[in-house]
């Protein structure tokens, strides 16, 4: 397979996302990555100028693969709450060990003290609290919650989320994805619409009635 075809920047920055995983985001070198989606280490310093310059670049496609994964969710479930769980999924899904969280953790203290790298995690954090009410505005219209606060849930998922991730990894049990969604839905369950004591109490009154 030839080293100097092309390849997409998407397709560079997915693969640099899993060289991440891997070994973190201070231990890898632009040779990893070159290694990992065949291209020559010149070419992706061409592209991105430098090993920090391909980092904020993961970091600024991260704001707008928030809103393509919630797009997608939205488009692929009929039902609001099963399009949150999809989203869920998708965000974990390089995460399958400890060791990996870890290292997406390190990438973390990056958005945390480097000015540049904590307004992109701004921003993508933004995009996935506005990503969570959308779907929590349309759960409440397709009658799956009850009326609420979005605003506030939405906080307490990403919240909760945060949290969760860190619980799973020190207790390793299960996959991720699993281990947030019923955290995600013990959260949820207060607001879930009772439809069956709704249909209950309506035939309730009928019978009263007649």
């Amino acid at each position: 397979m030839s080293r100097h075809r092309t390849q997409p920047d998407s397709d560079v920055l997915a693969g640099t996302i899993r060289v991440i995983s891997r070994v973190g985001p201070t231990r890898f070198t632009l040779a990893d990555v070159a290694a990992e989606v065949s291209l020559a280490p010149a070419t992706l310093l061409q592209r991105f100028g430098s090993k920090r310059g391909l980092l904020l670049a993961v970091a600024g496609q991260a704001g707008t693969g928030v809103e393509e994964c919630f797009s997608r969710a939205r488009s692929s479930n009929r039902s609001p709450l099963a399009a949150l769980n999809a989203t869920l999924r998708e965000m974990t899904r390089h995460t399958g060990t400890p060791e990996e969280m870890a290292n997406g953790l390190a990438f973390l203290e990056l958005d945390l003290t480097d000015p540049d790298f904590r307004r992109l995690a701004r921003r993508s954090s933004k995009a996935i609290l506005a990503g969570y009410r959308t779907l929590l505005d349309d759960a409440i219209a397709a009658r799956e919650l009850i009326t609420c606060d979005t605003g506030r849930l939405a906080r307490a998922i990403q919240a909760l989320a945060n949290g969760s991730m860190l619980q799973w990894a020190i207790h390793g049990e299960g996959h991720l994805g699993d281990w947030l969604r019923r955290d995600v839905a013990t959260l949820l369950g207060p607001f879930r619409a009772r439809k069956n004591k709704v249909r209950r109490a309506s035939a309730s009154r009928l019978s009263q009635r007649t």
